[in-house]
């Protein structure tokens, strides 16, 4: 219990100190880690809880896209909004298909925007 609670704490801190870079960094770090849950609750048939980390992943990519700024992005911004919808529809199409093929070509897009992201120069 104090340990889980320690473990909370630390993350709440680390949200509520990081940087807007590293917001998004940890958004990322979100998805992939909530579509590698959805592989292991596929494996179990643990459907329940496939729905509800795929969920939580489309939430975050429902995040990520809510913060593009379309017009200091311009082209990057748009790309990056069609390749978030395609994340969201492609979640849905795993849950409802229970296919793990998809949620491996997910996690290696978001492992890419999030390699991407981190080698940008901070703003």
């Amino acid at each position: 219990m104090y340990t889980q609670n320690a473990k909370n704490m630390y993350q709440q801190n680390q949200i509520l100190t990081a940087s807007p870079k590293k917001l998004v960094s940890l958004l990322f770090e979100g998805s992939i880690k909530n579509l590698s849950l959805a592989k292991i609750y596929l494996d179990k048939k643990d459907y329940e809880q496939v729905n509800r980390v795929l969920q939580k992943h489309q939430n975050i990519i429902l995040e990520l896209q809510s913060t593009l700024n379309f017009e200091q992005g311009g082209e990057v911004a748009r790309n990056l909004d069609m390749m978030y919808t395609y994340l969201y529809e492609q979640a849905m199409k795993a849950n409802v298909q229970k296919n793990v093929t998809i949620i491996d070509d997910s996690i290696k897009i978001v492992k890419e925007l999030l390699e991407s992201w981190n080698e940008m120069e901070p703003y």
